[in-house]
């Protein structure tokens, strides 16, 4: 068997890169600008005064664009924001991950309403962008739920903690207290393939997708509002595998593209004034998503085909069933020149594989062909208090604003086995072991661990002439499991006119390793050389990797830097923004390592 051991390495990196934005608003419209929240303090500022680069997303161009999924519409609208769409790589295919500037999945920091959101349990180790990464699935806030998404495309760890190197992504919930809405969908790929040995092509009409979404604003007293959400979408799988079996009816043959994916969401907002200056809000939101993705054919004359089970061979089908839970609740208000904000999220995210239309050829042909393979579940629990007054400094052009604040966060991480036939060895014929294309997890792999972290941060935004705007930020961390760490950021503007501006930032990130990246470990199905072969991961710390060397994960460390420049004339606004960030001990799946039963002691201890 080949092995690979899982984020082995700690390497330096350095991306440098510069962004343009230009739009101009129709002649019949009239522009309103939208004020944010992310990446300031301040209040009452759009997207193009503030000290550092902002997106902002509303909920009618989220419509307008027409994308199923909340990522791939963010891709299209917001530049910096990518969306793969990766094909047989397990999870994955249900669990698709967004990346930021280029950089990996979970070095974006993703807030729901300001409030830090929950990774999913999901370790990208397969052929998908950002292996080895565990982050915040999109997917599972519906687009129908969401007022605006606000995009920061700056390091922000000083801001809002561990994970924003590449930056921020806060979706803001819509706050309706009257109305409502509903749209549905219906959509599929009419696609023309050409290919070596069919010049003439073919056409596949296939992703039949449906959707339908609805959303009603209820009044509550005192003015008060209650949003509730409701979204359901259907998508059936795309085959781009350009195998066929019109010349050999009954054989198995391959299938790449989309995994079918089926999802529902609920989702609902509130907020209560309880007097003029003290309200409390919360959210809560479920999600059940289940998928079915193709593993790699087998075919009739393969080893680990039992022939009277499957005399064509078979398809190995990997289901994914993931519920997605979001609660919070909080407080905030003013008390004298203080405005003060006190809440509880809790997150999680469970997802049980199974394995169909396959089976397990050490049982020979009493195997079973459909297993449960196991679950993995990520829980988060975090606890904040942020605080902000305005801070009269008779030097500065107007009152600075002063912000500070304390977080504290449990996180869990669990591995449970699956059934004893997904993984074990029934010892017929010195076959492979394990349900084919994705053996189950084993108990060896069990793990129910947990963390916590506490952090401090203070933010000064000052005005300090009516033309320079300087931000400085710090931030405390301290990790269980990991010691403690700072982190500060210096961001300004100068508006040289109304029209022109010049902005800048320099600051330090961290972001201490997942739980999921720490003890993840496994066995799946990866083509190599293009031959399927049965690989193992493994954590940094576990048996196999110390034989070779491996050490202990270290928290990433990153600088950024970034320059840009705003312009605004009527209806034009252009912004242009470079930047370049430099990450050490950065966290990434390792090679391929390939051992054998037979050789040197390290050669057989990967074996």
């Amino acid at each position: 068997m080949r092995s690979k051991l899982l984020l082995l390495a700690a390497a330096s990196a350095s991306a440098l890169a510069f962004s343009a934005h230009a739009q101009t608003a129709p002649d019949d419209q009239t522009t309103v600008e939208e004020l944010v929240v992310t990446g300031t303090r301040t209040a009452g500022r759009s997207r193009l005064d503030t000290v550092s680069p902002v997106d902002v997303v509303d909920s009618k161009a989220l419509t307008r664009q027409g994308s199923t999924e909340l990522a791939q519409a963010l891709s299209t609208l917001a530049p910096s924001l990518n969306f793969p769409r990766p094909s047989a790589v397990d999870g994955t295919d249900s669990v698709r991950p967004a990346t930021l500037r280029g950089l990996a999945p979970d070095q974006t920091l993703v807030l729901l309403n300001g409030k830090r959101g929950h990774a999913a349990a999901l370790v990208n180790i397969n052929g998908a962008v950002g292996r080895g990464s565990a982050a915040f699935d999109l997917n599972t806030i519906p687009t129908a739920a969401l007022d605006r998404v606000e995009i920061l495309r700056e390091g922000a760890a000083a801001q809002y903690g561990s994970d924003a190197i590449a930056g921020v992504v806060n979706l803001r919930l819509r706050e309706a207290r009257t109305g409502g809405g509903a749209t549905a969908s219906y959509g599929l790929y009419d696609t023309e393939v050409k290919t070596a040995r069919d010049t003439d092509g073919r056409k596949a009409h296939d992703g039949v997708t449906y959707t339908a979404s609805i959303w009603q604003g209820f009044t509550l007293p005192n003015d008060g509002f209650l949003t509730l959400t409701g979204d359901w979408s259907k998508r059936n799988p795309t085959n781009r595998s350009d195998v066929s079996s019109a010349f050999s009816p009954g054989v198995v043959t391959g299938r790449y593209g989309d995994a079918e994916v089926e999802s529902k969401s609920i989702f609902a907002n509130a907020g209560l004034p309880l007097n003029e200056t003290w309200s409390l809000y919360g959210w809560a939101g479920y999600q059940k998503r289940e998928g079915e993705s193709a593993a790699f054919p087998r075919l009739a004359n393969n080893a680990n085909n039992i022939a009277s089970i499957y005399p064509n061979g078979f398809l190995p089908k990997i289901t994914t069933d993931i519920d997605d839970y979001n609660f919070a609740f909080g407080t905030k208000g003013e008390l004298g020149a203080y405005t003060i904000d006190a809440s509880v999220t809790y997150g999680e995210n469970d997802i049980d594989y199974g394995v169909k239309d396959s089976l397990n050829a050490s049982y020979g042909p009493t195997s079973p062909t459909s297993f449960y393979a196991g679950s993995m579940k990520y829980r988060q629990t975090v606890a904040s208090l942020d605080i902000t007054r305005p801070l009269e400094i008779a030097a500065f052009a107007q009152p600075s604003t002063l912000a500070f604040g304390a977080e504290y966060r449990k996180e869990g991480y669990e591995i449970v086995a699956g059934e004893t036939a997904s993984w074990a060895n029934g010892g017929y014929n010195n076959l492979a072991a394990g349900a084919q294309g994705f053996p189950g997890f084993r108990p060896s792999n069990e793990v129910d661990v947990t963390r916590d972290n506490y952090s401090l941060y203070i933010d000064l935004d000052s005005q300090i002439t009516d033309k320079l705007d300087i931000d400085v930020a710090a931030r405390f961390e301290d990790y269980s499991d990991f010691g403690s760490t700072t982190t500060g950021k210096i961001a300004a503007r100068y508006d040289f006119t109304d029209s022109f501006a010049l902005r800048g930032a320099v600051s330090t990130g961290f972001r201490a390793p997942a739980l999921q990246q720490q003890y993840f470990t496994a066995t799946s199905t990866n083509i190599i050389s293009g031959v399927a072969t049965e690989v193992g991961t493994f954590p940094a710390t576990s048996a196999v990797s110390q034989v070779l060397g491996a050490k202990a994960l270290e928290p990433e460390e990153s600088t950024n830097y970034s320059l840009g420049l705003v312009y605004r004339r009527g209806p034009l606004e252009v912004t242009v923004d470079a930047y370049q960030i430099d990450i050490d001990n950065r966290i990434v799946l390792s090679e391929n390592i390939q051992g054998s039963a037979t050789g040197t002691a390290t050669q057989q201890a990967i074996y």
